[in-house]
């Protein structure tokens, strides 16, 4: 269940809300039966609420939507990618503690 501040991006609507967005956008790409992303959603809502306003958060389920994930190369999820000026300029692979993705936020902050 995603946060009331994480974004829910499909192939249809992606262009729209992370390539043409304003703000850097982290996206999590994850599946209902992925472990691992079960585990990431609450430090995902949580980044989601200690950023507001400066980086908007959004998920994709990879099983729904196979295009996106498809174009930018994701193996392996969760997979986190982090958008700015429709480009990926930061990426982190399985489960990861919140500073790494603290981390990544901040060198384009």
């Amino acid at each position: 269940m995603a946060d009331e501040k994480v974004l829910t991006v499909t192939d249809a609507d992606f262009d729209a809300k992370v390539l043409q967005s304003d703000k850097p956008v982290l996206v999590d790409f994850w599946a209902a039966w992925c472990g691992p992303c079960r585990m990431m959603s609450p430090v995902v809502d949580e980044i989601a609420a200690a950023y507001d306003g400066k980086v908007v958060v959004a998920k994709m389920n990879v099983d729904e939507n196979p295009q996106t994930p498809a174009k930018y190369g994701v193996r392996g999820i969760p997979n986190l990618k982090l958008f700015q000026g429709g480009e990926v300029k930061e990426e982190v692979t399985g489960a990861v503690p919140r500073q790494k993705i603290e981390e990544i936020l901040n060198k384009v902050l």
